[in-house]
């Protein structure tokens, strides 16, 4: 589905199919996300939400969980979103824990499919039934708030499955109800009605989810750039790296280049241009980031950050080799390219990137710029490399 990113709850009731609020409280249903703890509704909702474009009306609590699960793991694995934020320099979040014991038992990488989750979730589900056991204490409960009104105890679940049967069989309202089994085989049954309802407002729905969980997850990630990119795997292909290459490939015929990490020559017929602090964290191509490397380093490397000191000198070093020659003829043009795709930060242009720097003050503007984003990312809990 394509789905806006920008929908508000507003704009999700002025959206929804007019067939249905007379016939539904549509109101409440906008309000399941309102006034969240935790990141728990919004997964809770979107997972409901796929369940039903199944075409099924019928799961438990342990399928929506490990929906949420799948739902959560690629931002939580590559790019180390954190769910609800820290208490005293610890993961808060329920959920983010439980994807991060599943991925310290199992060997999947970030960029696992949903059937590859399914299966180990399945596998090494005595291993994290508890975690998965505590997130069903309140979410599948206060997520029917908006319908139940303000005078609800809360405090006993057993007591509250039998009050939301009883309150939806005398108002038939609410888009499900809970059965008589405990723990994460308890059942929910999701109402027929409603389920057209999802059904026919799948793209409504799912843009307004996403949107409340975008502004949940940047209010607890402040820090974190470009968190909208973060939420699901994308195309590699959106990379652009060629014209970054093209201009060190000129460099390299003017005389030699040395790798950051090893202070050994570049092989000019095979090296790669890579991120100093990975691309996962700032999601973006820009020039001042990207130096040549070795290809079997950029692989060590991986997803982390090098160690600031010795490698950031070295970093600069090479930048200002760039920065030397962008305004001779022969390189302008080539740098020049690089506006379109990988230069769009405003302090390297105006900066940076201007005539007449001499090297140390281009090495503090760089560090100047590039130390904050460094730091942000060590504190989102990206791991230091050193060669």
């Amino acid at each position: 589905f394509c789905y806006n990113p920008v929908m508000d709850r507003q704009d999700f009731l002025a959206q929804v199919d007019v067939n249905y609020h007379n016939a539904l409280d549509v109101k409440g249903f906008s309000l399941m996300m309102k006034n969240p703890s935790f990141c728990y509704k919004f997964y809770w909702l979107e997972a409901l939400v796929q369940i039903v474009n199944e075409g099924r009306t019928e799961t438990t609590f342990d399928e929506i969980i490990d929906r949420m699960i799948v739902n959560a793991w690629y931002s939580v694995t590559q790019f180390h979103i954190h769910l609800s934020g820290f208490v005293s320099g610890d993961v808060k979040d329920g959920l983010e824990k439980t994807v991060i014991k599943l991925q310290s038992i199992t060997d999947l990488q970030p960029n696992a499919d949903k059937d590859q989750l399914l299966r180990a979730l399945k596998e090494h589900a005595k291993e994290i039934r508890k975690e998965k056991t505590q997130l069903t204490n309140m979410v599948p409960y206060r997520a029917l708030a908006g319908f139940l009104g303000p005078d609800v105890n809360w405090n006993n679940n057993r007591r509250l499955v039998s009050y939301i049967r009883e309150f939806d069989k005398e108002r038939k309202i609410l888009p499900y109800v809970l059965g008589d089994s405990s723990g994460l085989e308890r059942e929910v049954y999701i109402s027929a009605s409603w389920a057209a309802f999802i059904n026919d407002n799948t793209v409504a729905i799912l843009g307004w989810i996403s949107n409340e969980k975008l502004k949940w997850l940047q209010s607890v990630n402040p820090e974190v750039p470009g968190l909208v990119y973060k939420l699901k795997p994308l195309d590699e292909k959106i990379r652009k790296l060629s014209g970054v290459h093209k201009l060190w490939d000129r460099i390299m015929e003017t005389g030699p280049v040395f790798d950051v990490f090893t202070g050994q020559k570049i092989d000019p017929m095979n090296y790669e241009v890579d991120h100093f602090i990975p691309w996962s964290f700032v999601m973006n191509d820009e020039v001042w980031n990207l130096s040549p490397m070795d290809p079997s380093l950029n692989s060590a490397k991986s997803n982390r950050l090098p160690k600031w000191e010795p490698f950031f000198e070295s970093f600069a070093r090479n930048q200002y080799m760039m920065y030397s020659l962008i305004f001779e003829d022969s390189f302008s043009k080539l740098f020049s390219d690089l506006y379109k795709y990988n230069l769009h930060s405003i302090w390297a242009s105006a900066e940076l990137y201007r005539p007449g720097n001499s090297e140390e003050e281009f090495r503090n503007i760089l560090s100047a710029n590039m130390r904050p984003v460094y730091d942000s990312a060590r504190r989102q809990g990206y791991e230091i490399w050193n060669i």
